[in-house]
């Protein structure tokens, strides 16, 4: 089984947790958001995996109060490629608020590093650097793996 997250955004991430392989990290994978990486990664995975069973939790996010219409209508189109890639692949998506994850992980009401904090707590090998280049955690590859980690717990 593997259990994909995906927290959408520019800034965002996507993770994958691979269930019965028994390598480093214990088959836990995770990646700053790409256009051109992510349908290559997803169609890599499957194919690698020889058809395997996939669910993907993708946060559910809505307009937030003071966005732009502009960064809005963008942040919409990514949000309908990344349901478009899965759709394709025939990866079951699960639609998650992200009230609904966050209270799984006790991080309602918290902020971003909150997010960081818990997930290395919970995968203390796991590097959440974009690139090497930097030098701070990325909150979105953070929020991915939290959401593979709920998807892994509930589906």
């Amino acid at each position: 089984m593997i259990y994909v997250g995906v927290d959408p955004g520019k800034k965002g991430g996507y993770a994958l947790i691979i269930a019965e392989e028994e390598k480093i990290d214990n088959g836990v994978y995770v990646y700053p958001w790409d256009d051109n990486e992510f349908p290559a990664k997803m169609r890599g995975i499957k194919h690698w995996a020889d058809n395997p069973v996939m669910v993907a939790c993708v946060e559910k996010v809505g307009a937030m109060h003071g966005q732009g219409v502009r960064s809005m209508f963008t942040f919409g189109q990514s949000y309908g490629f990344i349901l478009g890639v899965l759709a394709a692949l025939g990866i079951g998506v699960q639609l998650v608020p992200p009230g609904t994850w966050k209270k799984e992980f006790s991080l309602i009401g918290k902020d971003k590093a909150a997010s960081i904090e818990v997930c290395k707590r919970l995968f203390p090998g796991v590097n959440l650097l974009p690139s090497e280049k930097c030098w701070k955690d990325s909150d979105g590859m953070a929020e991915a793996l939290l959401l593979a980690c709920y998807a892994k717990r509930h589906f």
